[in-house]
């Protein structure tokens, strides 16, 4: 701590609005990475399969069970959505899901863009840092007594190198961390997309079935 302490009263004021940079983007990374993982994640092939399987044996109701038990999850909200108009026409179907992706596409995607801006923003102030740092060093060099040269030169790099290597300190995983969350959200909102297509593709195989069975039982119980 007492390294920390001293880089930070050696690297002068602008080490400052980069420590307050590092703690927001770091929080909005943390959180990002628990959103899209823990909340909004889920193991979309092992669930697709147990909706498929009701759905398949004729219990929609047992399939929007399964989509209420992850009631934080992308997948099955936009799965619950098409499934409780598993009577209505194709088009409801179709417009209820989209409508639903449409909530939730923000949800995912939310604050993951200030990453970058914040890497950028700790880039700048190092170098803005850095440059302080040179015009103190020419400036002892130009009016400083042969006495305090030396110590008001040391004070200048010291200020120039501390800001830069703490501005890149603090971007180089902003970048990192949203290139990682980046690429999960967008794997999310490719498997809502995709699962999407295969339920109502599977709905309408099933109602088909169903129909074609002539005067039996429905094989779905389309509730309305």
């Amino acid at each position: 701590m007492s390294v920390i302490a001293d880089a930070m009263r050696e690297g002068g004021f602008f080490m400052w609005p980069i420590l307050c940079v590092a703690v927001v983007g770091v929080s909005v990374a943390l959180e990002r990475l628990f959103y899209v993982f823990y909340r909004a994640g889920i193991n979309a092939p092992a669930f697709m399969a147990q909706v498929q399987r009701a759905v398949l044996d004729g219990n929609v109701d047992q399939a929007v069970r399964l989509c209420n038990s992850e009631p934080s999850a992308a997948l099955p909200r936009v799965l619950k959505a098409g499934l409780v108009r598993a009577s209505r026409p194709e088009s409801e179907i179709r417009d209820a899901i989209e409508e639903e992706q449409l909530e939730i596409f923000p949800l995912v995607s939310r604050r993951i863009g200030y990453l970058p801006m914040f890497a950028n923003v700790s880039t700048l102030l190092g170098l803005l840092g850095t440059i302080q740092g040179l015009i103190l060093s020419f400036h002892a060099v130009s009016e400083a007594t042969a006495a305090a040269k030396s110590t008001a030169l040391a004070e200048g790099i010291a200020v120039a190198m501390y800001t830069t290597f703490f501005g890149l300190l603090v971007s180089i995983p902003l970048l990192l961390a949203h290139g990682f969350i980046a690429a999960r959200a967008n794997a999310v909102l490719e498997e809502l997309d995709h699962h999407a297509v295969k339920l109502v593709n599977l709905l309408n195989a099933t109602r088909q079935r169903g129909s074609s069975q002539g005067g039996g039982a429905p094989v779905l119980p389309f509730h309305t």
